[in-house]
């Protein structure tokens, strides 16, 4: 780990942009990261509909939009949509891809446990894979029942990945002893190991070092204020979509994951 986590006011907020800053350059290289095909983003687009509706112009607010891969979700459905991240490699990436493809999608940096974003602002905050990396989920979860309307919804989709079901354990090892053996193909870009380290030791020491299971965010969410609380575990459509791009033990670990979509509203009153 670099020896700039040791200096004085280096923080482990700090280390976590820096090391998601580092991952930009390859982010959109991974399934599960990026789509890579219709079908999957077809997928997403039913898991959004499901919870949200339509966008018919409402305001979406994605947070940890990264290169802005959920942000096109909601732009493709026709939310409005502001995408926020506190990772400028991140950022710059997220607008390059938005102007290739022709996207009017705002992309600004933030920090999504202290937005700065007006009271009363979002019909929606959606946001992907940011829980189990929250150093104070508790205070976030209050930060977005601020910007949200009265009656506006927050989506999470997010995932347990400390506690592998006997399953996943099972499917990785395969996975793992087929790549090393050379007969199955590398299912991601490789990572040096000074980054594996380094991502063992913000995991370590986030709030949910211990994993972050659906009951427990539900619990964090119902003392924020958050009513209407809704726990989908039916991603199985997005989880075979994605598995087309990995090999096959890969996918079937994948879908022996504990991952969750939880749907959250602010109440009217």
């Amino acid at each position: 780990m670099s020896d700039v986590a040791t200096r004085p006011n280096y923080d482990l907020r700090d280390e976590i942009k820096a090391y998601w800053s580092e991952r930009a350059a390859t982010f959109d290289l991974s399934p599960g990261h990026e789509i890579f095909s219709e079908e999957e983003r077809a997928a997403w687009h039913r898991l959004i509909l499901r919870h949200l509706g339509e966008g018919s112009g409402r305001s979406a607010l994605d947070l940890a939009s990264g290169t802005g891969v959920v942000s096109h979700l909601l732009d493709d459905l026709g939310f409005r949509v502001a995408g926020m991240d506190w990772s400028e490699p991140m950022l710059e990436r997220a607008r390059q891809k938005a102007k290739s493809r022709g996207r009017d999608i705002s992309f600004r940096m933030g920090d999504a446990e202290n937005t700065m974003e007006p009271d009363d602002h979002y019909d929606v905050v959606v946001n992907r894979h940011l829980v189990w990396t929250l150093v104070d989920p508790a205070a976030a979860f209050r930060e977005w029942l601020r910007v949200l309307k009265p009656g506006g919804r927050v989506l999470i989709v997010d995932g347990d990945f400390v506690n592998a079901t006997r399953l996943e354990r099972f499917f990785s090892s395969l996975n793992v002893w087929g790549q090393r053996v050379g007969l199955l193909r590398p299912d991601a870009p490789s990572q040096p190991r000074e980054m594996l380290e380094t991502h063992r030791s913000i995991l370590a020491r986030v709030h949910f070092s211990q994993g972050a299971r659906a009951e427990a965010v539900v619990g964090l969410l119902r003392a924020a204020g958050f009513a209407d609380i809704t726990v989908d575990t039916d991603l199985g459509e997005i989880h075979r979509m994605q598995a087309k791009n990995w090999n096959l033990f890969k996918g079937l670990a994948r879908r022996s994951q504990h991952r969750f979509a939880i749907r959250a509203s602010k109440p009217v009153a």
